[in-house]
């Protein structure tokens, strides 16, 4: 009698990233699921949640890509926000219930005046719908059965916002860069607190993830019709950015040969790059082999070598 057997991985071992512009009320892992079966991808993941009602820039990785989502994670965002003034709802944009209404409507130097009071690092309490644990949960389920979550102010990085445009009396476009962990329903509800009245986002696009932009997204319908031209899903595999798209901001050496074998079996290796070396950091270094990636690995500080944290199969 022989073993048990080995059930094979359903899909396509592809890897790279995909530029998604998600459409509204598509949840981030309902995106993921369409993604991965579109591309017949074994394994799928994304860097960066984008609530329902909000559109814009998704990042997906597949394959081996997913090993280096963390790093996207990490990554500055840019948004356009539509802020509407004279009322708060429970979800601080409009899917919400309004709970408190106002008279105050600001006029665009009254804006622009208080926005520098929110650029910088500065405290941001999240929203009570938001994906933050608190007491082992996440508070949007705790704050959808009713209950009060008193959630802690966070230090969160907003190095630029720009007033785009006054829709009309009560709606203005604003243009935010950010690092990682803004809530930019949190920055709307702040701003109307802030001036004097109340406020909510009604609208919301994300259009850059780091290297991400709306220059390389496509949206769903793109996609779909890219997926239906050959069966054999070359013009989808096309559509692909390479792995290394989420590691730019990182060192890359490039490994000999017999470097490379070492790092495939998950042994350190001693660079003799003396540049390199000259110019070491504590991050994380890409590691190459003959202009494909290979692995993502750390210094050792104890004994000075370079050890695999994520080796891809590519």
């Amino acid at each position: 009698m022989g073993g048990p057997k080995m059930r094979r991985k359903k899909g396509r071992a592809i890897s790279g990233w995909v530029n998604f512009d998600k459409p509204l009320e598509m949840g981030s892992t309902q995106a993921v699921g369409k993604i991965r079966r579109l591309f017949d991808a074994q394994k799928a993941g994304h860097a960066g949640t984008l609530d329902p009602l909000a559109r814009g820039i998704l990042p997906i990785a597949l394959g081996a890509a997913t090993k280096t989502v963390s790093f996207m994670q990490e990554a500055d965002k840019s948004y356009e926000v539509v802020v509407a003034f004279g009322s708060q709802t429970t979800t601080d944009d409009a899917e919400g219930e309004i709970v408190a209404e106002s008279e105050m409507r600001p006029d665009a130097p009254a804006i622009e005046a208080a926005l520098a009071h929110f650029t910088g690092m500065i405290a941001q309490v999240p929203p009570q719908f938001s994906a933050i644990r608190k007491d082992g949960q996440r508070a949007y389920k705790l704050a959808r059965a009713g209950e009060a979550v008193d959630l802690a102010a966070r230090q969160v990085r907003i190095d630029k916002i720009s007033l785009l445009e006054r829709v009309d009396v009560a709606h203005f476009r604003l243009k935010v860069d950010c690092g990682k962990g803004v809530y930019i329903r949190a920055l709307a509800r702040d701003l109307g607190l802030f001036l004097g009245g109340f406020a909510h986002v009604s609208a919301l696009r994300r259009t850059r993830v780091g290297r991400f932009d709306e220059k390389t997204a496509l949206g769903l319908e793109k996609l779909t019709a890219l997926g239906h031209i050959a069966s054999d899903l070359a013009a989808l595999d096309a559509c692909l950015l390479p792995l290394e798209t989420a590691l730019d901001d990182i060192p890359a050496l490039a490994l000999s040969d017999d470097a490379a074998s070492c790092i495939r079996q998950g042994q350190a290796i001693s660079p003799s790059d003396p540049q390199f070396l000259h110019n070491k950091n504590d991050g994380a270094v890409l590691l190459t082999h003959q202009g494909t990636a290979l692995a993502i690995a750390y210094w050792d500080d104890q004994d000075g070598l370079l050890q695999p944290r994520r080796v891809f199969n590519l």
